[in-house]
C-alpha cells in the first residue's frame, strides 16, 4: 500500500492522526510532506482533515457533556470569532458608547432594526446557507450549537460597544430549520 493509500484508508476507518503517529514510530520522517502531492489535493485533504477532526469534537461534546458546558464553550468560540475578524471589531468601535451609532455600524453588513427594549440582527428575509466555515459543511441539527457561537459574537459586539452585559437569543437560524438567521439583543 503506497503512502497515499494509507493516509486515505487512515482517515476514513477513523485512525486519523494515529495513522500519522504510526508512520512516525515506523521511521518516516515527521517532516515528510503528506500523502498528497499538488497544492489543491494538499488543501482539500486538510480541509476533510479538519472537517472530521471538527465533527468529532462535536460528537464527543454532544455525548459526554451537558448543554451548558457545551453552550459554553461554543460561547468562547463566538468570543473569539469577535477578536478574529476585524469587521466584527470596527462595529463595536463605529458603535461605541451609542446605540444609535451602534446600529448604523451594523447596518453595513447585516439588517437591523430597533422595537422598543430589543434590535433585531437578521440575515435578510431569507438566507441562501450558513456563512460560518465551521459550521456549513457539517449536517444541521434542531438545536444547532454553533448558533450560540454567533449569538454570543453580536452580545461580544454590543457588550463591548456599550459597555455592559446583554442578553441575545436565537429566534431562528438556518442550522435550526428557519428561513434565515434571527437574533435578538434586550436592551433591558
Amino acid at each position: 500500500m503506497n503512502r497515499k493509500e494509507f493516509f486515505q484508508k487512515s482517515f476514513q476507518s477513523g485512525l486519523g492522526c494515529c495513522a500519522l503517529l504510526a508512520l512516525d514510530q515506523a521511521g518516516t520522517s515527521a517532516s515528510a510532506s503528506p500523502a498528497p502531492t499538488d497544492d489543491l489535493a494538499k488543501v482539500q485533504f486538510e480541509k476533510e482533515f479538519v472537517q472530521n477532526w471538527l465533527a468529532d469534537l462535536l460528537d464527543a461534546m454532544d455525548a459526554e457533556l451537558d448543554e451548558k458546558t457545551r453552550v459554553k464553550l461554543m460561547e468562547g468560540c463566538g468570543r473569539g470569532c469577535f477578536r478574529r475578524f476585524q469587521f466584527k471589531q470596527d462595529i463595536a468601535y463605529q458603535g461605541k458608547g451609542n446605540l444609535e451609532k451602534l446600529i448604523q455600524a451594523y447596518k453595513k453588513n447585516f439588517e437591523i432594526w430597533q422595537e422598543g427594549d430589543q434590535v433585531h440582527i437578521r440575515y435578510g428575509a431569507v438566507s441562501s446557507g450558513c456563512y460560518c466555515p465551521a459550521a456549513k459543511y457539517r449536517p444541521a441539527k434542531a438545536h444547532d450549537l454553533h448558533c450560540e457561537c454567533t449569538r454570543t459574537t453580536h452580545q461580544t459586539i454590543f457588550e463591548t460597544a456599550l459597555g455592559r452585559p446583554f442578553k441575545v437569543e436565537v429566534v431562528e437560524s438556518l442550522r435550526r430549520g428557519g428561513k434565515t438567521c434571527h437574533f435578538v439583543v434586550h436592551l433591558s
